[in-house]
């Protein structure tokens, strides 16, 4: 059993190191409950331009939460949720529909839309949403599925893919609408195994090849390793610890991280 304590509301040591691109996202005093239940617990944290950073920690903790508060698809009990210097909780709806468009987001399904091909998939909402021609939003799909590595499927439907090939025409979606933070949340659990490896190379490279700021949910912890910056452990809907990845991960200071680390690797 741990004997680890929680850090108190209002500290945060999921403050993100100086000397990065500037604060992006910024989460403060953020509580979040579910009937008797508090998933996030007065919480701190920021994330700079640039940086990928990921949660881990066990089920329930937390994590998912805060990408579901990001999307707007629930909305926090208390607190100020800020993304690119402007309010997205609480703000005028307006206001959050503009702040929303700065965020991107993978889920664990693919939620691709069926009855559209992968190069529909891609623009509609580029079109729609941000009012590009048809054109120039097939021209910057056709780059994307070139970094993905789909440029031969275009013309397929998802029913036609495989989950690896899906799960990365939805990346291609997400980074379509040319977000300032792309949010991951456990994109490869819906996968066979042997799918997993090709979309987090995929990740890998984005994460090497552009500046998108990254938050990541995952269980992947070779991968988190691999791509991150900072790395925040979850417990009880506060962070517990934080750091870069080689310390998080070989010379942890909490034992509730070395507990959670000994059951995942």
């Amino acid at each position: 059993m741990s004997t680890d304590t929680l850090p108190e509301p209002g500290t945060n040591p999921g403050k993100n190191p100086a000397g990065s691109g500037g604060e992006l996202i910024r989460l403060e005093q953020v509580t979040k409950r579910f009937g008797d239940h508090t998933v996030l617990d007065h919480l701190d944290f920021s994330v700079d331009a640039g940086k990928h950073v990921t949660l881990i920690g066990p089920s329930g903790s937390g994590k998912t939460t805060i990408l579901r508060l990001l999307m707007t698809l629930t909305k926090p009990d208390e607190g100020v949720i800020t993304v690119d210097g402007e309010r997205l909780f609480p703000a005028p709806e307006k206001q959050v529909r503009e702040v929303r468009k700065k965020i991107g987001m993978v889920f664990q399904q693919f939620n691709l839309f069926p009855n559209m091909t992968v190069l529909r998939n891609i623009t509609e909402a580029p079109v729609t949403v941000l009012g590009l021609s048809k054109d120039a939003a097939e021209e910057r799909a056709r780059e994307l599925l070139e970094l993905v590595g789909l440029t031969d499927h275009l013309d397929k439907h998802p029913a036609q893919l495989s989950g690896g090939q899906q799960q990365r025409v939805a990346i291609a979606r997400a980074l379509a609408m040319r977000p300032k933070v792309l949010l991951l949340d456990e994109v490869t659990s819906a996968l066979d195994p042997e799918l997993v490896a090709g979309v987090l190379d995929v990740l890998r490279d984005i994460a090497r090849s552009t500046d998108i700021t990254m938050l990541c949910v995952t269980h992947e912890m070779h991968f988190a390793r691999d791509i991150s910056d900072q790395v925040l452990m979850f417990d009880s809907g506060r962070i517990i610890e934080a750091g870069p990845p080689e310390r998080i991960f070989s010379e942890p200071e909490r034992n509730r991280t070395r507990e959670f680390l000994s059951a995942v690797l």
